[in-house]
């Protein structure tokens, strides 16, 4: 079981937030009751949730509202439960962004699998994301967006600077020539032109100093070639 996992329970009927909170409960995470969409703001502006559990029909905000700002704000997992057997109240929800659309009145045990369900998937897409990015002191690289983040903040790079820098995080420790990032970025046999290498990592070193200008991030070895500074 996971019990740092915490699950904010949406709900304005006591009884059934109660009993969602004991089905979280059971299954080894931590649950939360807001009893109002105004309750339920609060506490997704002040606090980190690993799933929202949204009834659709609240006073103060309605879910379909709570639903917005989640999706908008946040990729966690969500799921409606909700009294609302409208096909069409189901495809909105889902279209909004809902990751799961449960009926009132609902299997005990059918809701518990689909919270593990949930939070499984949402945990192996995580992990698939991080496992995507290559990071270097405090330079990042998504190979998913293609893009590459230091000190916090976007680099504009160019499709050949993207690729230098994808290269040179993916080996670290290695000294490439200009002949290794020519014949490997453009895919072409390297003439000695290395007029094209120079400006490109020159090009590189000035947008990583403006993002940076307290750190180093490549170094020149002479007579060698270029290598990530450690």
């Amino acid at each position: 079981m996971i019990d740092s996992v915490n699950i904010l329970v949406i709900e304005d009927d006591e009884d059934i937030n109660r009993l969602l909170c004991n089905i979280v409960s059971k299954s080894g995470y931590l649950a939360k009751s807001a009893y109002s969409g105004t309750e339920a703001m609060i506490y997704l502006d002040s606090g980190q949730w690993d799933m929202v559990l949204i009834d659709l029909m609240l006073p103060g905000l309605s879910g379909e509202d709570i639903l917005k700002k989640v999706t908008k704000e946040s990729n966690i997992p969500v799921i409606i439960i909700s009294a609302k057997l409208e096909t069409q109240s189901k495809i909105n929800a889902l279209r909004t962004g809902a990751d799961d659309y449960i009926t009132k009145p609902f299997d005990i045990e059918e809701v518990s699998a689909r919270i593990d369900s949930c939070l499984r998937r949402y945990r192996d897409q995580s992990s698939m994301r991080l496992t995507n990015q290559i990071t270097h002191k405090d330079m990042i690289l998504d190979k998913n967006t293609k893009v590459v983040t230091v000190n916090g903040k976007e680099l504009k790079l160019t499709a050949r600077e993207y690729e230098i820098l994808l290269l040179m995080m993916s080996s670290p420790n290695k000294v490439f020539s200009k002949a290794n990032l020519f014949e490997s970025v453009w895919n072409e046999k390297f003439y000695g032109d290395e007029n094209t290498i120079n400006v490109h990592l020159s090009n590189i070193r000035s947008k990583l100093a403006k993002a940076n200008q307290d750190a180093e991030y490549i170094e020149t070895v002479w007579g060698m070639g270029y290598k990530l500074k450690s």
